[in-house]
């Protein structure tokens, strides 16, 4: 099973960042994802289901999105999300932010990926460490990026 956790401090504020979590606005720190539309929104977010599809290359996957913790709060804002990948991998994602002041938010991206069938947990097996921090690093950087771009807009 491959796990992450990456924490970096952020200088925009907690809602210009939250707002990147957006569906209307996924598409800017998830380039990949082609799709993105609820399926079923529940009354205070968790079991709301999503169908995503996600490109890479020339392969196309679509998976359900459900959304297992949620908080959004003035000083906290989280989410984790679980789903099902090619029938070979169940990951989940959680992507919590934390206000430090106004202009600051600390952002905290954590997770893991575990094979579900015997073919996925080999495919885990064979997963490279460095490479899942590439994608994790990368991430993160977007998510920095598209903030400091909105924040910009906003002074």
């Amino acid at each position: 099973m491959l796990t992450w956790h990456k924490e970096i401090t952020i200088p925009a504020p907690i809602e210009t960042i939250w707002n990147l979590f957006d569906l209307d606005h996924i598409q800017r720190i998830m380039p990949n994802i082609v799709e993105h539309k609820p399926l079923e929104i529940k009354e205070g977010v968790v079991g709301s289901t999503y169908q995503q599809t996600y490109k890479e290359g020339k392969r196309t996957q679509t998976y359900i999105v459900t959304d297992i913790e949620y908080e959004n709060t003035t000083h906290k804002k989280h989410n984790k999300i679980e789903f099902t990948l090619a029938k070979l991998f169940k990951i989940q994602a959680g992507f919590t932010l934390i206000k430090v002041d106004e202009h600051t938010t600390r952002f905290i991206y954590t997770g893991q990926n575990e094979g579900v069938s015997l073919m996925g947990r080999i495919f885990a097996k064979l997963g490279s460490q460095k490479q899942n921090e590439k994608v994790v690093n990368d991430f993160v950087e977007l998510v920095r990026t598209e903030a400091l771009k909105d924040a910009t807009k906003v002074v």
